[in-house]
């Protein structure tokens, strides 16, 4: 048996159309399947309850984030694999299947992803190295986006691998992915600290430390819609050309830093993003062409927002009480 677990948060179509597709294409293998809903106002709970009666929901009062809710389902799990699902992640076929063979011949593997699909059918990141802040300046000088083949510009994502085989890895996304759940009783599960974001990174690092492999598997599928869930917070602002909160993706990261690679971690990290935004800010301020003044403004707010978020997380070292 496996154990599947979709955290909602405001997805009611979307998840109904993620569980489709996982009973549609579950192939026969014996599996239970738990939807955490996180205090969803959309009747995301309803719907699971009437249209999906053989699921286990968990309804929470509050929005407890996406590591919290896991593990309340973690102890509940049967299954000698518990695979971790988003609501906007559909499984395509074989997926299942595919994964519970590859941990079964790979005894060491604690935890395999698969291939993330775009709805428009592009492949999106699916196997990654632990972040540093030298790829966080590639990423923000835009030499990773521009040469995203590249195995140096690109090396936090593998740029140039054909992500055809599978392939030794230090983390995968949490969209879809399987965990054994022997790594989990050895390990423990997420660390509740992360509300949402890197609880995935720091868990495959605490896996690797422990001896465990982490692997991405190139035949198992889901298409990936984005930030379903993070879209709903009309109250925050956005990473630019992304999905993600802005500042839960601050918080995360320096507690993440701060846990792994210390103060100096945390201090690398965050120093390259505030000097990145400073220099634009300066730059667009000494020559002041085209949309200069929107992007001194762009600048000083990201600023703002490391600032803050680096003085609520007390430098990385507590976790803000939740809900974020």
């Amino acid at each position: 048996m496996i154990s599947v677990v979709i955290v909602s948060y405001n997805t009611r179509d979307i998840l109904r159309n993620c569980l489709q597709a996982l009973f549609e294409y579950s192939g026969g293998v014996e599996m239970e399947v738990f939807v955490v809903d996180n205090n969803s106002h959309d009747g995301s709970a309803d719907m699971v309850k009437n249209d999906f009666p053989s699921v286990l929901l968990i309804a929470n009062n509050q929005n407890l984030g996406f590591a919290a809710a896991n593990n309340q389902a973690f102890p509940l799990a049967k299954g000698n694999y518990i695979i971790l699902l988003n609501p906007d992640a559909y499984i395509r076929p074989l997926a299942i299947q595919n994964s519970v063979k590859f941990m079964d011949v790979t005894p060491k593997c604690g935890l395999c992803g698969g291939k993330i699909i775009s709805p428009a059918g592009l492949l999106e990141p699916s196997a990654r190295r632990f972040p540093s802040a030298l790829s966080k300046f590639i990423t923000l000088s835009g030499l990773r986006g521009k040469y995203a083949k590249s195995p140096i510009f690109n090396y936090h994502e593998f740029g140039g691998f054909a992500h055809d085989k599978p392939l030794e890895v230090d983390w995968v996304p949490g969209t879809f992915s399987i965990v054994r759940k022997k790594m989990l009783d050895e390990i423990g599960p997420f660390d509740e600290r992360f509300y949402i974001y890197y609880e995935e990174t720091d868990l495959c690092m605490r896996a690797k430390k422990a001896g465990w492999t982490i692997y991405f598997i190139p035949d198992a599928e889901v298409t990936h819609i984005g930030g379903a869930s993070s879209k709903t917070r009309k109250d925050k602002s956005f990473e630019e050309k992304a999905s993600q909160v802005l500042i839960f993706r601050m918080q995360s990261e320096w507690l993440y830093y701060r846990k792994n690679k210390g103060v100096a971690g945390l201090l690398s990290s965050a120093g390259v993003e505030l000097l990145w935004y400073a220099a634009r800010f300066t730059k667009n301020l000494l020559f002041p062409f085209g949309d200069a003044e929107n992007k001194r403004s762009a600048a000083v707010f990201i600023i703002k927002q490391i600032i803050s978020s680096l003085q609520d997380t007390k430098f990385g070292s507590f976790s803000p009480p939740i809900p974020w």
